[in-house]
């Protein structure tokens, strides 16, 4: 039987894309257990209204606990921004959450221009309001939502032409505002850095949450007496699609211990 420790950190997301997030968590503790849901049939959730986001982050929430996930990452932009805090005040159990990394972009820019690619259900929530409203008022941020890049991610079409043309059009304005700070502001993003950097150079630095997430998931560990020190058996990686599980097999394909499961969810 397992202890509490050994049970996994529960991780959700409107799909795929928060694997980039799975894999800097389990970058950073490689002991863990862990179970990952993508509800790609309801993907992209950056479209859809509250209280529908609010609904399927629930359903999500509800599936992670009753298979034994001792803390919640929202591994979804859109579902943190418009979700978490329900889930917090309804839910006895810890959510880490992603917020776009404007903070520390605005912090460091020498422009005073940031950008910022999101989905529309982030850019126009209440939390991504609240954060941009706090930052120095001197900061230009130059909002723009991804439209179409999810869609794309999830049907594996990461490198056609396509994608090509949208991420310029999404991103040029933004290089010929005198941007030198680029916010993802979507767990799918990270998957596009390769192509985002060949379209704006070495001069703009770009950013996303998922380094700071882990570290704040081994925080809330390790403040709960949760972190598993277990060394003598290999982590259980299991992950559960309710879509063709073919694309998310070709982004862990180089995660042996992973384990890949079509869910009728």
């Amino acid at each position: 039987m397992k202890t509490i420790a050994q049970q996994p950190i529960g991780i959700f997301d409107s799909g795929i894309g928060g694997t980039s997030i799975w894999k800097e968590i389990h970058q950073l503790l490689p002991k863990e257990n862990t179970i990952y849901l993508s509800d790609s049939k309801n993907a992209p959730y950056g479209q859809k209204p509250t209280q529908e986001i609010v609904d399927l982050s629930i359903k999500n929430t509800e599936f992670l606990i009753n298979n034994g996930a001792k803390v919640i990452v929202v591994a979804c932009n859109t579902a943190t921004t418009n979700a978490i805090q329900y889930l917090r005040r309804n839910y006895n159990i810890s959510f880490i959450g992603i917020e776009p990394a404007i903070k520390p972009a605005s912090l460091n820019t020498k422009t005073g221009t940031i950008g910022i690619l999101a989905t529309k259900g982030t850019l126009n929530s209440i939390l991504f309001e609240k954060t941009t409203s706090s930052l120095n008022d001197e900061i230009n941020i130059i909002e723009q939502v991804g439209e179409g890049l999810v869609e794309l991610i999830e049907n594996g079409k990461i490198h056609s032409e396509e994608m090509t043309f949208l991420l310029k059009k999404y991103i040029k304005p933004m290089l010929e505002q005198k941007c030198d700070y680029i916010v993802l502001g979507c767990t799918h993003y990270p998957y596009l850095l390769p192509q985002i950097q060949k379209i704006t150079g070495d001069k703009i630095k770009i950013i996303d949450s998922g380094e700071a997430v882990a570290k704040q998931v081994k925080s809330i560990l390790l403040q709960q007496n949760l972190l598993n020190s277990n060394n003598h058996e290999l982590t259980d990686n299991t992950f559960y699609i309710n879509k063709d599980t073919s694309v998310l097999e070709t982004m862990l394909k180089d995660y042996e211990n992973s384990k890949i499961s079509f869910l009728d969810f």
